[in-house]
């Protein structure tokens, strides 16, 4: 979804290729950022829009009161069968759908807070019960409304409000006109249920937890950058013509150390995948969940208790001062072009975004100031007086450029002190020259349909006065805006970070080539990598890497060597073809998959045999820390393991971990999950030094790796627990029990 969809993106590149090559020479040879643009943009025409605007109508992003009906049904059917997660969402969706002050989004916001509350979340079904009466709920259904919200009072301790409402529930149950016996007599009993639980807490000492634990502890800086308010101590800010700005290392870094924290100047929600553009109804109201369901479109805070925008079905919030925050600074632009901006991307939507929130900064003076420091050659936008030298990327300025970046980095103040603004945004590069033409087209025809699509709808101006309307005067400065947006749009593709999961893994020498990684960065990012990691893996020796090493049989020094491999050990005369122990290796491999496949089906007594020869095998033409060597150990490891014998096996996981850290290094997170195996398997066979050593060696790797709160390291701090907690006698007895 960054950029557009399948259908818009074919339909223009489509264009591209009929268009005249006097055009796409035209276009291809543009220096600056309005000349693309306006060349691009001259070529889009009313079949064009029609086009885009049968894909946007594919997205539900309106009120619907049918649907509103149809999610609350759904999620009737998700609570039934006590999924109430899936109910929840469900009930979300049919909220976004409803209009304020109707019952229909009262029953939602009520069905939802019966789902919250059987999930644990009671202030959360407080506000939801809130939300339904504030809305309309129904007064012949209030009763049970009420009562929850006691039950939730009652649980939180609040028991004076509980009382309250249990009171003023039981008057207005007498009040009614006799109500049907057996819902009366359910509602009375409940009633009792409760009264008797608010003595029992009342006659309880006050012991209350007062905190639950966060998924992750709060991080902060080491020490803060005198130049970078957001940054460690530990870097400096630098710039470069080509590059642009970056950080460098200037101190040892710490595994773990934070080395930024800033809130982004702008973001937007990933939708991540999107219901496929509806054909008919059932399509239409689509009943999987997205990212949108579960992420405040605002600060991204997961929450199952939406808000939804006033306007569309889309836009959804933690909280309401989440969405009036949202409005007042973009929303209540973006709010009628939902489906629109869902069909061009979120990378079209991040730029208009920016330029929303530009409106609110003197706007004006940062791009003058930019002009004088660049120093580009006039645009000559029709009408524009202040912004004439923004946007050229021309590579001759960028010798110019390069002569100013010992005074000041752009982003900077004149101090040199770095600014979260837009200025800092608006001057990260956008390596124009390095887009393909019909990318530079496809995104500039992108936001020529979005600024029409603003001047179509009579949307306020993007001018520096966010309250200004459109008006024929304003064409110039929605013409100069575009640039704005197409600068952007082209500058995400290096300087966007999209998270979409936490992942414990990711790129690193040790998972990835050389060739491979550069690869990577020089699609994305436009420039070749020369650190020490790839430097010297492009001279490393013959041997290769030790994961990968063969060695010698007869004085076990590695050998070097292409086709044929001499010993390393210039006294040693052994010499192999390469091909010979690649065969080997290979039935190698083949002997430890049946083994491992033995281990799998419980056949322990056959698969340790069949280890230990592969093991044999292995010690006489691998390195010790080859690949297959780990795989082998590890294997034997959990063998042992499944047999009760804690030694032997923690005697293998250690040669494992030997591999481990020579492949991945002490301090990632393989290494880590390998610590907390050995840890278990000590922890089992009562070593209890030892068992101690190895949690606290996980605990640091994994805390660093996968935060406090994730199950590995539940599980290490409640070994530990358990150790320290073990009477001596019993632990001298254990260990002196060891084989």
């Amino acid at each position: 979804m960054d950029l557009p969809v399948d259908e818009w993106k074919s339909y223009l590149l489509q264009k591209w290729s009929l268009l005249p090559k006097s055009a796409q020479a035209t276009i291809s040879i543009a220096e600056t950022l309005s000349e693309i643009f306006l060349h691009s943009s001259s070529f889009l025409q009313s079949e064009d829009e029609r086009f885009l605007n049968r894909l946007s109508q594919g997205y539900s992003v309106g009120k619907d009161p049918n649907a509103s009906c149809f999610y609350r049904e759904e999620g009737n059917r998700k609570f039934q069968e006590k999924n109430y997660t899936g109910a929840a969402v469900l009930y979300s969706k049919g909220v976004s759908h409803s209009r304020p002050n109707t019952e229909e989004i009262s029953l939602c916001y009520a069905n939802r807070s019966a789902a919250l509350f059987h999930l644990g979340q009671y202030e959360t079904c407080l506000n939801d019960i809130i939300r339904a009466l504030m809305h309309g709920y129904p007064e012949r259904l209030q009763p049970k409304l009420m009562l929850r919200k006691a039950e939730c009072l009652v649980t939180l301790g609040r028991l004076k409000e509980a009382s309250q409402t249990i009171s003023d529930l039981e008057s207005n149950v007498t009040e009614r006109p006799t109500p049907a016996a057996s819902p009366f007599q359910i509602l009375q009993k409940n009633l009792c249920d409760l009264k008797m639980k608010i003595q029992e807490k009342e006659n309880l000492p006050e012991t209350f937890l007062t905190a639950v634990a966060k998924d992750f502890e709060r991080m902060d800086l080491r020490e803060e950058n005198e130049q970078i308010p957001s940054a460690s101590s530990s870097v400096q800010l630098r710039t470069d013509p080509l590059k642009g700005r970056y950080l460098i290392a200037i101190k040892d870094i710490l595994p773990g150390e934070i080395l930024v924290k800033e809130d982004a100047f702008v973001s937007v929600l990933n939708p991540g995948e999107m219901p496929p553009l509806h054909q008919g109804l059932e399509s239409r109201w689509d009943t999987r969940i997205t990212t949108g369901d579960l992420y405040c479109h605002k600060c991204l805070k997961h929450t199952l208790a939406m808000v939804p925008c006033h306007g569309c079905s889309y836009a959804k919030y933690c909280s309401q001062e989440c969405m009036q925050q949202a409005w007042e600074l973009y929303h209540s632009i973006e709010c009628s072009l939902g489906g629109l901006l869902l069909t061009l991307g979120t990378f079209c939507h991040i730029a208009l975004r920016l330029t929303l929130l530009a409106r609110f900064e003197n706007v004006d003076k940062v791009v003058r100031g930019i002009c004088d420091e660049i120093n580009n050659k006039d645009i000559h936008l029709p009408g524009s007086k202040t912004l004439d030298k923004t946007f050229n990327y021309s590579q001759g300025k960028r010798e110019e450029i390069s002569k100013t970046v010992e005074t000041q980095i752009p982003g900077c103040n004149i101090d040199g002190k770095y600014e979260n603004n837009y200025n800092a945004v608006f001057s990260l590069l956008s390596h124009t020259e390095n887009h393909s033409p019909e990318h530079k087209f496809l995104c500039a025809l992108s936001v020529s349909a979005l600024c029409r699509q603003l001047e179509a709808n009579n949307l306020p101006a993007l001018t520096t006065d966010p309250k200004a309307e459109m008006t024929p005067d304003s064409c110039a400065d929605l013409n100069i805006w575009a640039v704005a947006m197409l600068r952007h749009l082209l500058q995400l593709q290096c300087n966007a970070q999209a998270i979409t999961t936490i992942q414990h893994t990711g790129p690193h020498e040790s998972r990835m080539s050389a060739a491979e990684r550069q690869q990577k960065l020089r699609s994305q990012y436009f420039f070749d990598c020369s650190c020490p990691a790839c430097h010297c893996e492009k001279l490393r020796t013959a041997t290769g890497p030790r994961w990968e090493a063969f060695r010698c049989n007869n004085c076990r020094a590695l050998m070097q060597g292409d086709d044929v491999l001499s010993c390393g050990n210039r006294a040693c005369p052994e010499r192999i073809s390469r091909n010979h122990l690649v065969s080997r290796l290979q039935d190698l491999q083949q002997q430890v998959g049946i083994a491992s496949e033995l281990l799998r089906n419980g056949k322990l007594e056959q698969a340790i045999p069949w280890l230990l020869r592969c093991q044999q095998d292995a010690e006489s033409f691998l390195s010790a820390e080859h690949a297959v060597a780990g795989e082998i150990e590890d294997g034997l490891a959990r063998a042992y393991a499944a047999l009760g014998e804690w030694q032997k096996s923690a005697t293998h996981l250690q040669k494992s971990l030997q591999v481990v850290a020579a492949r991945h290094g002490p301090s990632s997170v393989e290494m880590g999950h390998e610590l907390f195996k050995l840890a278990q398997v000590l922890f089992n066979g009562f070593a209890v030094p030892e068992a101690l050593n190895a949690i606290q060696k996980a605990e640091d790797v994994l805390l660093v790796h996968c935060g406090p709160q994730s199950d590995e390291v539940q599980e290490l701090q409640e070994m530990r627990s358990c150790l320290m907690d073990w009477p001596p006698i019993l632990v001298g007895t254990q260990k002196d029990s060891d084989p």
